[in-house]
């Protein structure tokens, strides 16, 4: 045999071995609606705690859910990350979903926080974070006893007070779908108009703009998820500190049913073509490694009980204490969602 025809050999030999590598890698293909810098180490800790590659495609709520209806069986999605209950629930319901059957899921997350069950048992979407829904206000134009429920938000005693994010907007749509469940359609309704009539101002920003209007003396009192706070806790910035000691925080209705949480979730896509590799990244978002991430990295708190909470601005948040969080079904807060929107149509919450 020639040397020319033996170096040939050894080349296809040698391609049709990268060829086989190549085939063999293991990928999942994650459709994300988490923008925050620290789950790059989530990702990291996943392919080397596995070898399985992860594909990003990064957009918000409604975008990945358009986008996986407009890709039907063509989609590679194979897991989704959504942040809001009620996107998640509609994520399920349009059938975008596989429902999966995993022990570990099961066994660590709660059951209020993940889809109801499918006829086989199977699970379409798990809560794998949670962040409250909390109240902030001016500590010196505001006593606490006056925001310690979300009802009061709605009452007559704090007209003209109120700052708060679009009516329309997931977080609130969550609240607003938890007050429901809790109070009935007619009086939530009524709430919501006496919320309307509290506003300080129309409707605008984000989360993060309420706590600064309230600091500033735009409002009195602000809605706000937990981990925009905690950011600003924890920020070394001389404005954000100052913003920070001006307003006092209220995990509301301790005294009744609780301060209402919504979650970050994730799903397997319905027609994920690495299922297996899918099922294996949400096991680990699960894993007190990841959880840990999720608390310390993004203030969150972690899904899973068991695991410690190390994280300063949430510690002093609460007083170093346990609150008191709503155990309702965060399925049943998504069903509520059209009913909501009826009603913000009708009470002209912008």
């Amino acid at each position: 045999m020639s040397k020319t025809v033996k170096a040939l050999l050894t080349a296809c030999a040698l391609a049709a071995t990268a060829g086989a590598t190549l085939a063999q890698e293991q990928v999942v293909n994650l459709y994300s609606a988490r923008h925050y810098s620290t789950d790059e180490a989530l990702y990291t800790g996943f392919t080397k705690a596995t070898g399985i590659k992860i594909n990003r495609v990064d957009a918000d709520d409604a975008g990945i859910l358009a986008r996986l209806k407009a890709e039907g069986s063509a989609s590679p999605a194979d897991v989704i990350l959504l942040v809001d209950a009620a996107r998640l629930y509609k994520g399920e319901v349009d059938g975008l979903f596989q429902p999966i059957q995993s022990k570990v899921l099961n066994d660590a997350i709660p059951a209020n926080l993940r889809s109801a069950p499918a006829a086989d048992g199977g699970i379409s979407w798990f809560g794998l974070s949670t962040r409250a829904r909390v109240i902030v206000y001016n500590k010196v134009k505001v006593q606490k006893a006056d925001v310690d429920t979300y009802e009061e938000l709605g009452d007559p005693k704090n007209k003209g007070k109120l700052c708060i994010r679009s009516g329309s907007h997931p977080y609130n749509l969550s609240l607003f779908g938890a007050v429901t469940e809790h109070l009935g359609e007619q009086k939530a309704e009524a709430w919501l108009k006496g919320v309307v009539a509290n506003l300080a101002r129309p409707p605008k920003g984000g989360d993060t703009d309420q706590i600064k209007a309230v600091a500033s003396g735009e409002c009195d009192i602000g809605v706000t998820n937990s981990y925009y706070l905690a950011r600003m806790m924890r920020s070394n910035k001389p404005e954000d500190v100052a913003v920070v000691n001006k307003v006092g925080v209220v995990f509301p209705n301790q005294g009744s049913w609780g301060t209402h949480l919504n979650i970050a979730g994730g799903a397997v896509a319905k027609h994920a073509k690495n299922k297996e590799n899918a099922v294996k990244f949400l096991e680990y978002l699960a894993s007190p490694e990841a959880q840990n991430y999720f608390a310390n990295g993004n203030n969150e708190w972690p899904a899973v009980k068991s695991v410690t909470l190390d994280n300063p601005a949430l510690k002093a948040m609460t007083g170093n204490a346990p609150f008191k969080s709503e155990t309702i079904p965060i399925s049943a807060v998504g069903a509520n969602v059209t009913k909501v929107q009826q009603m913000l149509d009708r009470v002209g919450f912008q």
